[in-house]
């Protein structure tokens, strides 16, 4: 993970996100800033569902998508009705370290026996699930992939700032993901 960068001070957020609500969040979660008062968010967060992750913003602040592995390609309609309605100027990506929508495949067998045991479904039924789902979900490297997606966001949406971040789970901490 050479790609990322700590933000532990205001002179290490990046340039581009400085006087947004990008800033905002990096302000408030890494640096501890306190809260203001919002009525309306500025900032869509999506992020993983993973439930070691949470961040520290103000109430009213943003509005938060989670999808496995912070895939946002199945919530385009929630994107575009956040910006849409919401009036959201930006977006913050964020993925995590060591998330489970990385290798998916090697984790077949414990998903089939986990829907048979934990959801009461059929084996067949599970591999089946598992077979049509896992390679629509599997995100590779999650640096790599919130790239990725970082980009197929900002030519969907031009007038949108868009900001890569990984959360280090044990350090709860924002690092913003340097872009070649």
């Amino acid at each position: 993970m050479s790609q990322l960068i700590p933000i532990t001070q205001l002179d290490d957020i990046p340039l581009q996100y400085r006087n947004t609500p990008i800033e905002l969040l990096i302000r408030y979660h890494n640096l501890g800033e306190p809260f203001d008062t919002y009525t309306n968010a500025a900032l869509l967060v999506g992020m993983c569902m993973d439930n070691r992750k949470s961040l520290t913003i103000p109430d009213n602040f943003a509005f938060i998508i989670r999808a496995g592995g912070a895939n946002l390609r199945y919530s385009e309609f929630k994107v575009s009705f956040a910006i849409a309605v919401g009036g959201v100027k930006a977006i913050a990506l964020i993925g995590h370290n060591n998330c489970g929508m990385v290798n998916i495949l090697g984790r077949k067998d414990q998903f089939i026996k986990g829907l048979v045991e934990n959801g009461g479904w059929l084996e067949e039924d599970a591999e089946e699930a598992f077979e049509k789902s896992a390679p629509i979900y599997e995100i590779g490297s999650e640096t790599d992939f919130i790239l990725t997606e970082v980009k197929r966001l900002r030519l969907r949406y031009p007038k949108i700032i868009v900001a890569p971040f990984i959360y280090k789970v044990e350090e709860n901490k924002l690092y913003s993901i340097k872009e070649e």
